[in-house]
């Protein structure tokens, strides 16, 4: 199961996140989120795929972060279109779309974001785009009937490692989970111990 670690912000404490080895490392670039940063390390462990979240952004800004901070992977998370994916992934980068999903999700839109991304997420909806620290109902998981494979974020803590071992052991695709609010000890700088924990509960 992939672990990603969204809204980093300090470099010290990245230093002792990527001691982890997570599989993905993310750097929210939204300005209204207070997990934004504006500058981050340009290196470090390669196997760590730096991810930038971003939020209803052009192409020509996104990848101007591309290129100055050697970004691999672009989560999408606003409302972004199936040009700009698949723009993106022309780029050799992999593209992560999340959807906020509530009780009247309809699963069925997000079917054309299938060819030009490489994973989903599926976040809580709420008031913010992600980061509103609670988990969505995952029995709505259920009506996914693609085989693309997904994130799974939003709210997620310690208390739902064994329902995310029997998600990951059903037949749904789901790739991992993307851990941020819940393993914080303030906005941006994460508890080192609880994510040690949570990737040993994963194992």
């Amino acid at each position: 199961m992939k672990i990603k670690i969204c809204g980093m912000r300090e470099s010290e404490n990245m230093k002792e996140v990527a001691a982890l080895s997570p599989d993905y490392i993310g750097f929210i670039f939204y300005k209204n989120s207070p997990r934004y940063i504006t500058q981050i390390p340009t290196n470090g462990p390669h196997q760590i795929r730096k991810t930038g979240v971003f939020v209803n952004e052009e192409y020509d800004q996104i990848m101007k972060k591309v290129e100055l901070f050697g970004l691999q992977a672009i989560q999408l998370h606003g409302e972004e279109s199936v040009e700009l994916c698949e723009k993106l992934g022309d780029q050799n980068l992999e593209v992560i779309k999340a959807f906020s999903v509530d009780d009247d999700f309809n699963f069925e839109k997000i079917h054309s974001y299938q060819k030009v991304t490489d994973y989903f997420l599926f976040d809580t909806k709420g008031k913010k785009y992600g980061g509103n620290g609670h988990a969505f109902n995952w029995s709505r998981l259920q009506n996914y009937t693609l085989n693309h494979p997904f994130f799974l974020s939003g709210g997620i803590g310690l208390e739902h490692s064994e329902e995310i071992k029997k998600i990951y052991d059903s037949s749904l695709p789901l790739a991992g989970i993307d851990l941020n609010s819940k393993f914080e000890i303030a906005p941006g700088i994460k508890d080192i111990q609880k994510l040690n924990k949570m990737k040993e509960s994963l194992l």
